[in-house]
């Protein structure tokens, strides 16, 4: 569903992204780890088209979206993906239900089909009694549950999260990271997940090492040495 090819970006003579090949299939959740200064969140908001690439292709469902207009790549966007952060970014001044409806707005939907997808969404999420609280009304689990629900209210093919649970504390780390895989479960929704929590990339269904700028290949299995057994005299 996501094709990546070649992927290269440089900021200065800073060379972040060195050649990045990469496949993510529909209904995946695969995270993203690697020490800082690895370029994965610059990986994120190329594939997230926040970003352009110096060069190569992003392909999301079969769009090669480094070859849209700036007009399309917009509309694009909001439409097909999702973006979740560290922090979760809701508009103060906004309620949690009109919160998730903005981007349904953003996108031409109308009023009665925007309130019926987030209140959907609210109700998936337990927080259908929380509908008109502002975020400073809300706690952080439930703040960052409202931007995951905004980031799925235009049923996009893929949700982008740099470091989702990051603020968050072990109990509401654990339920987002539940979240993930229920909504899989119930939308067949994709997550690719930039993380350092090492409990969430334990628990996706693939995890991508990054490490200057290039992906780390994982040792071929068939490629491995069997262990030198030292009782052996022969062996030493």
């Amino acid at each position: 569903m996501i094709e990546i090819k070649d992927i290269r970006k440089s900021f200065g003579s800073l060379e972040v992204l060195k050649g990045i090949d990469l496949s993510i299939q529909k209904g995946e959740i695969v995270s993203i780890v690697g020490p800082s200064g690895a370029g994965k969140t610059t990986l994120l908001q190329i594939i997230g088209t926040l970003d352009r690439p110096d060069s190569g292709s992003v392909y999301i469902d079969s769009v090669d979206v480094t070859s849209l207009s700036q007009k399309k790549l917009s509309d694009f966007r909001n439409r097909h993906i999702g973006f979740v952060f560290q922090f979760h970014q809701l508009l103060p001044e906004f309620t949690a239900l009109e919160n998730i409806m903005i981007p349904a707005y953003i996108a031409g939907v109308n009023t009665k089909e925007a309130r019926r997808r987030a209140e959907e969404l609210l109700q998936f999420m337990g927080l259908s009694d929380r509908a008109k609280h502002k975020p400073n009304e809300l706690s952080g689990g439930e703040k960052q549950r409202v931007a995951v629900a905004r980031a799925l209210v235009n049923n996009p093919d893929v949700i982008l999260a740099d470091e989702p649970s990051g603020s968050l504390d072990s109990k509401n780390k654990e339920e987002l990271h539940q979240l993930f895989f229920d909504l899989r479960d119930k939308y067949g929704q994709t997550f690719v997940i930039v993380t350092h929590d090492e409990g969430l990339a334990s628990i996706t269904d693939r995890t991508i090492h990054m490490r200057d700028g290039l992906l780390e290949s994982p040792l071929d299995p068939s490629t491995q040495l069997d262990p030198i057994d030292l009782s052996d005299p022969s062996n030493l």
